[in-house]
């Protein structure tokens, strides 16, 4: 592929771009994300970045969908469903974040009641017809619909998976009565078992289609401004790339695409370098996210919540927000980043976020108005951080005025130092960071102190260190351009399909089994050729959702096998096994294993690698010592390199590495050297 493949990850404050050329020459650009705007942010970046080179593709993580939700200002929308159901988005599953919580009320429904219209018909679970489609039942929804002036309309008919054609009419109607209304069908989305996730996934697509439509068509245009005609594809939730295309149809796909990059860049690094297992920690301006690899592989979940506020580790507890049951990159993420605000609760007590200065007006020492310390100026203060600037000194820094209002608000308050002030505050700030680590480990039967802290981010390799010696892990690996790395985890994505059919009502019956894997299979080539994959150069990896009879809940059971006998009969096996790594135990031989749902993964497989053999570390012109304070020795001159001036002799710290785009801090204790790709090594001293 000739041309310069180009990836673009939006940041709450920085938006990051890595360039990779056919040579295999990589070039980066840090700019300020613009919040009113985030094409605009991205065309600044892209005018810094090109050098009149051609550009093959353009890779992209977006925040777009998220954001819309959690603002509330997605299109105004309504719901067609089956007569009885309306209510399914308002009785939701009757789960609750906070169990003793009497003052809790659920998130507002998506869609108004009286935009959440009935028709007549039914479908039984078995894709039989209870009840005929009644057609004028439908028109006085088309008129309520026509006069409210709604954007987009989803439909969801009861048991549509089993049997869509009621969903494919009304589908059809909508269409030709209501010209320029997006139209989202849930059969298309998600053809499984369950009316409330199916319903909120269809609705989550339908609030939030016309916003991403009208952001892809914006992002579009400038890039086409810049004479960029490339192939624009998205990073999807579940750490595949899709085209703009499938995006704007299906934008429900990449709601949570933004976190994604970074862990899928992780999974390809351990793939390079044979790591069994990389816990990985993502902090930037206003989170922090923590995943966990496995031989190369990302930990998915089968479903998320969205607008229900970050997830501070209590992995069982949701219910806060709205249910998208789609595959997704298994994440945790707490409020903390370097744009947290660091305060005094009313009763005195150290705080660490939720609140963020964001990039606007951003961290006290930017000096554009912020006046509430933050991380970044806790780091600042203690001489973690040049005042020289970030990104290049693109942004200098103001010390002064983060240490006085590290003084003034939160150390004489509390009758401590400064140092001891801001110290005490990213000490809060990584047992917060811990919890998300916690959930993605220990929470799921993973033994922490055996694996590597993979960190990236702007503000990650700064705390990993100390946050690998408190929970007992001896390695941590920062890879090159740390702060730009979910930007370069686009480059090394594949292109994805993930699908899915509930085969519950098939029950043990092989032959219609086979007709439903042959039908994925089918669908899923025909998407990846579309996408420009040739037979050769697909992946099919088939799976299920299965349950023990009597369970609420499923789980996921890749399967070896796409053959339907061979398939029913290693079940409950396969099964069993996933159920004694998931929960700890399993039922005695003979337990009735019921089979729910198919699922496939299809993958486009490139033709050359994408991961590079060897990222030569960037050379940034830091030399020299810099005063830091640690709380074993105080303060003390302290080593300034950059990444270049590392080999693999190891050096101890106390060691500040300046890069472009991040700083590394290697503490007393611990050791740092270059391994053979160009990752920061980090040892942890035992005790």
């Amino acid at each position: 592929m000739s041309g310069l493949r180009i990836g673009v990850d939006i940041g709450g404050t920085f938006t990051d771009l890595v360039a990779i050329g056919a040579d295999g020459t990589i070039r980066t650009v840090k700019t300020e994300s613009t919040p009113h705007d985030y094409s605009l942010g991205i065309a600044n970046g892209l005018a810094d970045l090109l050098r009149g080179e051609a550009v093959a593709e353009v890779l992209h993580a977006t925040t777009v969908g998220s954001n819309t939700i959690l603002e509330g200002k997605g299109a105004k929308t309504g719901l067609i469903t089956t007569e009885g159901f309306r209510d399914v988005l308002e009785i939701r599953d009757l789960r609750m974040p906070r169990l003793y919580d009497m003052h809790w009320t659920k998130p507002p429904a998506l869609v108004e009641r009286r935009l959440r219209l009935e028709v007549r018909e039914k479908t039984r679970f078995d894709g039989s017809i209870a009840i005929p489609l009644d057609r004028p039942s439908l028109d006085p929804c088309i008129a309520r619909l026509r006069a409210e002036g709604v954007e987009s309309v989803a439909v969801c008919l009861l048991h549509s998976y089993a049997n869509p054609e009621h969903e494919r009419q009304v589908a059809a109607i909508l269409r030709a009565s209501l010209p320029g209304v997006a139209i989202s069908v849930s059969h298309e989305i998600l053809p499984e078992i369950k009316e409330y996730p199916r319903t909120s996934t269809t609705v989550v697509n339908a609030y939030v289609q016309p916003v991403v439509r009208a952001y892809l068509t914006a992002l579009t245009a400038r890039l086409q401004a810049l004479g960029i005609t490339a192939p624009l594809h998205l990073m999807q939730s579940n750490g595949g790339l899709a085209s703009a295309t499938t995006a704007a149809d299906f934008p429900v796909r990449i709601i949570e695409s933004g976190p994604a990059a970074g862990v899928v860049g992780a999974g390809a690094m351990a793939s390079a370098l044979g790591e069994a297992a990389l816990v990985t920690f993502d902090m930037g301006g206003t989170t922090a996210k923590a995943g966990l690899v496995e031989g190369g592989e990302v930990l998915r979940a089968e479903a998320m919540e969205v607008g229900g506020g970050v997830l501070a580790g209590a992995r069982l507890l949701v219910g806060a927000g709205y249910i998208l049951k789609l595959p997704a990159i298994d994440l945790a993420e707490v409020g903390a980043g370097g744009g947290s605000i660091c305060h005094l609760d009313a009763a005195g007590a150290p705080k660490v976020g939720p609140r963020s200065a964001g990039a606007d007006p951003g961290p006290v020492c930017y000096g554009r108005g912020g006046s509430e310390p933050t991380i970044t100026d806790c780091n600042l203060a203690l001489g973690y951080l040049d005042p020289a600037g970030l990104a290049g000194g693109s942004l200098p820094l103001d010390r002064a005025a983060s240490v006085a209002a590290i003084r003034d608000r939160l150390a004489n308050p509390l009758g401590i130092g400064v140092e001891e002030a801001a110290h005490g505050m990213l000490r809060l700030a990584a047992s917060t960071m811990m919890r998300a680590i916690r959930a993605v480990s220990v929470e799921r039967g993973r033994d922490v102190r055996a694996a590597t802290l993979f960190a990236f981010g702007g503000n990650g390799p700064l705390f990993a260190a100390g946050i690998a010696a408190e929970l007992g892990m001896a390695r941590v690996l920062v890879p090159p351009m740390p702060g730009l790395f979910s930007a370069f985890g686009l480059l090394v994505a594949d292109t994805e399909h993930h699908l899915s059919r509930s085969v519950r009502a098939l029950g043990t019956d092989a032959p219609q089994i086979q007709a439903v894997v042959d039908e994925l299979r089918a669908e899923a080539t025909s998407l990846l050729a579309r996408d420009g994959f040739a037979p050769e150069a697909i992946r099919l990896n088939l799976g299920a959702k299965a349950r023990y009879a009597g369970q609420s809940s499923e789980i996921a059971v890749p399967l070896a096998s796409t053959n339907a006998a061979e398939i029913l009969t290693g079940l409950p096996e396969d099964f069993a096994r996933a159920h004694l790594a998931t929960y700890g135990f399993r039922a005695p031989p003979g337990e009735a294993v019921e089979l729910i749902d198919l699922t496939l993964i299809a993958r486009g497989i490139p033709p050359s690698p994408r991961m590079p053999a060897r990222i030569p570390p960037a050379v940034n012109p830091v030399a020299g010592t810099r005063d830091a304070w640690f709380p074993t020795i105080g303060w003390t001159p302290t080593p300034v390199i950059d990444r270049s001036g590392l080999g693999a002799q190891p050096i101890a710290g106390p060691l500040i590495i300046g890069e472009y785009d991040a700083t590394c801090l290697v503490p007393p204790g611990a050791t740092a050297a270059l391994d053979d790709f160009g990752n920061i090594e980090i040892r942890i001293s035992p005790g």
